[in-house]
């Protein structure tokens, strides 16, 4: 019985993602921090920067890695990554008459702050902590308030008003299923999911400047040791390749989107030597910067080109 509500529940989120996401893409809505995202090609890895937030896949499937760590939902589950974490994402199952759709819904940590304040989930500061990003199977409960926040993008007049409701009912739903307690650690006082966190947006924020390990431990009011050890738990990266990843997303967003080269990239995202920024970057996407450029720009015109015939038939 409850697969077959679950079953009508998708059915019914799929068609309001469609009517609101008829292209390819990533379409922000006009709920804050919702989005829906539409693809109809199983492609290619992308490389992204995860904020904090609730995913859902609506219609086929995808696959998440952190670092080595490989995540894989379908609409049987939903994802939270509990602070920012630099990720490769591939969508598996997409076809043109089915795509992959998908239900991004980003939160702050205040938000945590605020259901903790208003419920009696208490977490021990001191446990160990856990991997800020984990795989849940889906509920009913949780579907149907993530349909009713969808639902409100045909009443616009009603989203200031009941968007926070059902975002806060959804967040909550999440933090009584039994990965709640990694959104708890992320908002608790002297939990090292909070300190990592500190951490983390000091690494995001000044990803181009040299990173002293020693200073990144006194913002977190930890130790050398224990900065490793934890922000590796929470992350499965080291501070360094941490901020590398971030270093590198950013250099290809630079490529990508100015006419820049390869050394003035480097040289803006903390690189000091090119030719160690060009083998890093070949080493993730595969190909040297400039090839890496040619190549997406081609792909990029020959879709153009294929959608311009079809449109034209």
């Amino acid at each position: 019985m409850t697969e077959i509500i679950i079953s009508k529940q998708q059915k019914e989120l799929s068609k309001i993602i469609e009517r609101y996401a008829q292209k390819d893409g990533v379409h922000p809505t006009a709920i804050p921090s919702l989005f829906f995202i539409r693809v109809s090609q199983a492609a290619g890895q992308s490389h992204g920067v995860y904020k904090p937030s609730f995913c859902m896949v609506v219609q086929g499937a995808k696959e998440v890695w952190l670092a080595q760590e490989r995540f894989r939902y379908s609409p049987a589950d939903y994802l939270v990554a509990s602070v920012h974490l630099p990720v490769t994402s591939q969508v598996t199952d997409a076809t043109s008459d089915i795509p992959y759709l998908g239900f991004k819904l980003e939160f702050t940590p205040s938000q945590i702050l605020e259901l903790l304040h208003d419920t009696e989930f208490r977490t021990d500061p001191k446990q160990y902590p856990k991997r800020a990003m984990f795989v849940s199977q889906i509920e009913t409960s949780l579907l149907d308030s993530v349909i009713r926040l969808a639902r409100l993008l045909d009443s616009p007049k009603d989203i200031p008003v009941l968007a926070p409701l059902f975002t806060k009912e959804i967040l909550y739903r999440v933090l009584q299923g039994q990965n709640g307690i990694i959104l708890e650690q992320l908002v608790m006082e002297g939990s090292s999911t909070h300190q990592i966190n500190v951490a983390i947006e000091q690494v995001i924020n000044n990803y181009a400047s040299p990173l002293r390990i020693e200073e990144l431990a006194e913002i977190a009011n930890m130790s050398v040791s224990s900065l490793h050890r934890h922000f590796k738990e929470i992350t499965a990266m080291s501070p360094l390749q941490f901020q590398k990843q971030i270093r590198l997303q950013e250099a290809r967003r630079l490529l990508l989107t100015e006419s820049v080269d390869a050394s003035e990239v480097a040289y803006r995202v903390g690189y000091e030597s090119a030719s160690q920024f060009s083998r890093e970057y070949s080493r993730m996407y595969g190909y040297p910067p400039k090839a890496d450029k040619k190549r997406i720009k081609e792909t990029y015109d020959q879709v153009q080109d294929t959608t311009e015939q079809v449109s034209n038939v």
